[in-house]
């Protein structure tokens, strides 16, 4: 799915791909939230108990609490907007060439799901008319939910009650925070030939993984992150959040899609230093 290419990037430029009326953005995303309080209910039904899990014909795990949230989400969507399309991770596609289309990633993060690690969550994220207009990530066992829409901003809600966020002010790689999925995985994968020199030109480092880097960088608590191998429902409500922050994303050839096999998202001021760096044996 290509969704746009360009350099544009800031929270007033993603007001600007809204789609819809903000009455019915604002009628999504309380129907998400909503769903996102029944599937942590679920979630945590299991967590850190003794719960059936099998492998997929990709070698990936699924536990039955992937299959319930699931479930749980694509009736209630069928049942609210019978009209909408689904892509879920567990269960494929539906009406795909509907106008509205929700995307379901049950949890994120199974494998630290499986090993009773707080750090999973349920992503589900809103797309009208070929662009995606709400994300939300709920993180129960972390007690953390980030959410936005289009032209909203993006909004943290835990402890502490909630809070508008937005990406830092940091403008170079020498002074930025750098957080990672899978280091094997990057450097194996070929379409990041500079990852350890990279590594190596940032401040700081950290391999957090999955939906939580995405949340950092819309948080300000780091500037860049990149991974392989996601799938498109990983990466639909984190691009919703990460640029209503006022960041960017893209691919590692800096094309602005879900469907890649490479992700990278940063605070904009430092993306297209990250991108060369990543690339840069590739591109000699």
């Amino acid at each position: 799915m290509l969704l746009m290419t360009g350099m544009d990037f800031g929270a007033a430029w993603s007001a600007t791909l809204a789609r819809a009326p903000e009455h019915e953005l604002r009628e999504w995303l309380a129907f998400a939230l909503d769903a996102c309080d029944a599937a942590d209910e679920l979630a945590m039904a299991h967590f850190r108990r003794a719960v059936a899990t099998t492998r997929k014909p990709d070698r990936t795990f699924v536990t039955a609490a992937d299959q319930a949230i699931e479930r749980e989400i694509r009736g209630r969507i069928q049942h609210r907007y019978p009209e909408h399309g689904l892509v879920g991770e567990e269960y494929g596609e539906a009406a795909a060439h509907a106008a509205t289309r929700w995307f379901i990633d049950p949890i994120d993060a199974t494998h630290n799901y499986i090993r009773g690690i707080p750090v999973f969550a349920t992503l589900l994220a809103v797309e009208h008319e070929g662009e995606l207009q709400i994300g939300v990530i709920s993180a129960p066992a972390m007690r953390e939910r980030w959410f936005a829409w289009r032209g909203g901003g993006a909004w943290n809600r835990g402890a502490d009650g909630e809070r508008r966020i937005a990406v830092s002010g940091i403008q170079s790689l020498e002074d930025s925070q750098l957080v990672y999925g899978s280091g094997p995985d990057a450097r194996s994968s070929g379409l990041m030939p500079g990852f350890d020199a990279l590594l190596d030109s940032v401040w700081r480092t950290r391999g957090f993984g999955d939906f939580w880097c995405y949340a950092l960088i819309a948080e300000g608590a780091a500037e860049v992150t990149l991974e392989v191998g996601a799938h498109p429902w990983d990466l639909a409500a984190p691009l919703v959040l990460v640029e209503e922050a006022g960041g960017r994303v893209s691919d590692i050839d800096g094309a602005r899609r879900i469907d890649a096999p490479s992700f990278v998202a940063s605070n904009g001021l430092v993306h297209e230093a990250t991108l060369r760096r990543a690339r840069q044996a590739k591109d000699g």
